[in-house]
């Protein structure tokens, strides 16, 4: 199947990236369950698999998890995110505010895809509060599964949109959506994803509403598209920079790096591959802002690191010099 999206001049301009702190928990939940059969890495499936299965226990959260099938969600308890400064409990007042009328529909949808036999979880999808009882259940498993984590992540997201929003202004769209996953391209006119399902292919024509880019880390390694109303037409991709949080040891600097500059020094560096601002430097890290700061100073003073103001944050990013040094081309 070829998935066609014919987009104009208006929906490139109209197109925007946003960030979903519910979308990352529900592709969270699907690795924990199995859904998702492409798992979570060791380190993480130990740390946050004791946790889910308490949740299951202490609360509805299978309730939540009746709600996704293999190719479909509940689109309710997943609203489209509006900007890159949005929050949790940005997602969780649109959840809280569902019609219940809206919500038995997609309820009704996902059982007939799914059955489910559980009493317990079928008692609150049928329950007249079934909107605030989920509500309440992903806002405790966010705070259990993703808060401690979700600074680090947002970094890694952000990151990923400065460095697509850079090729979109240096060398347009085509590269750009070239180089977001293989099966996806630019031709004519059209971003084209190919999929190995027995449908037939077909052609949407966006029409001027613009795309919503959203990158990922849970959704790693694959591609999603949401073609599907309340959703605006969107591509949901792997952030940059996933592969490396799950092996975090593979950007220690080299050693002759970290005894010429300072191992502090070296690491931000090294992490400067991409531009990113002192905020998400700190986050990704695990440093102090103040000393990530600092930091920056001495490097910026040395000719390795340069920074520039994008919008309202300044991000840093190094020079050949700096490239030079940290061992890249």
């Amino acid at each position: 199947m070829v998935l066609r999206l014919e987009v104009n001049a208006t929906d490139l301009v109209r197109s925007r990236f946003a960030v979903s702190p519910l979308f990352e928990l529900d592709n969270l939940l699907r690795k924990l369950s199995g859904l998702d059969h492409r798992r979570l890495p060791a380190s993480w499936s130990s740390r946050l698999r004791p946790v889910f299965r308490r949740l299951r226990a202490e609360t509805p959260l299978d309730s939540v998890l009746a709600l996704q099938t293999p190719h479909y969600g509940a689109g309710f308890t997943s609203p489209p995110p509006r900007s890159l400064a949005q929050t949790i409990e940005d997602d969780l007042a649109t959840v809280r505010a569902t019609p219940l009328r809206v919500a038995r529909q997609e309820i009704d949808k996902c059982l007939r895809l799914a059955p489910v036999s559980d009493e317990r979880a079928l008692a609150v999808l049928g329950d007249r509060r079934v909107v605030s009882l989920l509500a309440d259940t992903l806002e405790t498993a966010w705070h259990e599964l993703l808060a401690p984590d979700w600074p680090l992540l947002r970094a890694i997201l952000e990151r990923d949109v400065v460095h697509r929003s850079g090729l979109l202004g240096r060398v347009g769209w085509a590269a750009a959506i070239d180089g977001l996953d293989r099966k996806l391209r630019w031709r004519d006119g059209a971003i084209e994803l190919s999929w190995r399902h027995e449908i037939p292919d077909r052609t949407i024509v966006v029409g001027g509403t613009g795309l919503l880019l959203i990158p990922g880390v849970f959704i790693w390694p694959k591609l999603a598209v949401q073609i599907d109303p309340p959703w605006p037409r969107t591509l949901m991709y792997p952030a940059r920079g996933t592969a490396g949080l799950w092996r975090p040891a593979d950007s220690r600097p080299p050693g002759a790096l970290a005894a010429l500059v300072g191992r502090s020094r070296a690491t931000l560096l090294v992490a400067l591959a991409e531009p990113a601002s002192t905020t998400q430097l700190a986050r990704s890290l695990g440093l102090a802002p103040g000393a990530v700061g600092d930091h920056l100073s001495v490097l910026r003073q040395s000719g390795l690191v340069h920074r520039a103001r994008s919008g309202r944050s300044v991000l840093y990013q190094r020079t050949p010099l700096g490239d030079a040094l940290a061992g890249e081309p």
